[in-house]
């Protein structure tokens, strides 16, 4: 059964990730830009570079997440990031920001639903990390599910 919810949370994980790359993407990469820009969290040189690379490292976490291939590792990195992310919300949020958040494109106005939201994403996603860094198959990208599939069966036969 934990195999299985490992598979669901990391498949809900992959769809964060892949939702967010494209309602980035299929704007003009400006928009987000101004996002980004309106937070004051970047400096001013960096804006354009965050704005043109970011949804692309979101694109390629979500498919990692869906692949599962080296979770231990693509795990660490999406936690980072979502860290990343809720860090820098709370600390905007605490300073008064009015503006979008920019996680999923244009239109979501930052406030308690939305860290509520990404503190939840954060959690779930070191759970998965976790779980994954917990699990004996150090070197092999079999899932977790998988292994559990395999231990019930030996101890049925």
């Amino acid at each position: 059964m934990r195999g299985v919810l490992l598979i669901c949370a990391r498949l809900a994980l992959a769809a964060v990730f892949l939702w967010a790359a494209y309602t980035k993407l299929r704007d003009p990469w400006m928009v987000f830009a101004m996002e980004i820009d309106a937070m004051h969290v970047v400096p001013g040189g960096m804006v354009d570079t965050v704005a043109r690379v970011l949804p692309w490292v979101e694109l390629v976490v979500g498919v990692l997440l869906v692949i599962g291939l080296k979770m231990r590792y693509v795990g660490a990195v999406a936690t980072a990031v979502l860290g990343c992310f809720f860090g820098m919300l709370v600390f905007l949020y605490l300073k008064g920001f009015q503006g979008d958040c920019g996680c999923f494109g244009p239109g979501e106005q930052l406030g308690p639903k939305t860290l509520a939201r990404d503190g939840l994403l954060v959690a779930l996603s070191g759970w998965v990390t976790w779980a994954y860094w917990r699990s004996r198959n150090v070197d092999t990208n079999v899932d977790a599910a998988r292994l559990e599939a395999r231990a019930t069966q030996v101890h049925t036969d």
